[in-house]
């Protein structure tokens, strides 16, 4: 499986961190990676690792305004785009058609070419147009998949917590895991 995981610069990058760990530990998984430059900043707010130990997790790393890179093109056959943590703002873009930059050119093009998009919005609350925008994005064929964990399986940390919704992602992608709890 080849897959673009897409890190913007929304709070939660948490998420695309432990994403990306997951990914590049299975057999079999290709990952590409673009960091936004809004999330360079939040990754240094946020997370206890630089970006370059990040980037060393990807087979490739490209840079937001490379819009000649592989991804921005149908014809690099990527199985899936995943945006997580996925600002409103990318998710807006992307809800109409606006692709100004790598991220959302790479997912337009998912969505032209019917393959997965999961956008993963961490945001609260939302308003009436963030809402319309994800029904945009699934009437499109993309998959909304809010940052909202579970609680069922006894979540011991914040990890834990970060687990879960990896872990539904990876469902979604319909790779085989062990990151969360499932419901018994």
């Amino acid at each position: 499986m080849k897959l673009l995981l897409c890190i913007s610069g929304a709070s939660g990058v948490v998420y695309g961190e432990r994403l990306l760990r997951v990914l590049s530990e299975m057999e079999d998984v290709v990952v590409d990676l673009v960091i936004s430059n809004a999330a360079e900043q939040m990754i240094e707010l946020e997370l206890d690792v630089d970006k370059e130990e990040l980037s060393s997790l990807a087979h490739n790393e490209f840079k937001p305004d490379e819009m000649d890179a592989p991804p921005a093109s149908g014809s690099s056959l990527y199985d899936g785009v995943i945006v997580i943590p996925c600002s409103v703002s990318t998710l807006s873009k992307i809800a109409t058609g606006v692709a100004d930059n790598l991220i959302t050119r790479s997912s337009a093009v998912a969505l032209k070419e019917g393959r997965k998009l999961i956008l993963v919005p961490r945001e609260t609350p939302l308003s009436k147009i963030h809402l319309e925008n994800m029904v945009a994005i699934s009437e499109a064929g993309g998959i909304v998949l809010p940052a909202c964990p579970a609680f069922y399986g006894d979540p011991q940390d914040i990890m834990d917590l970060v687990d879960f919704v990896v872990g539904k992602l990876l469902d979604c992608l319909g790779l085989e895991h062990g990151v969360y709890k499932r419901w018994d």
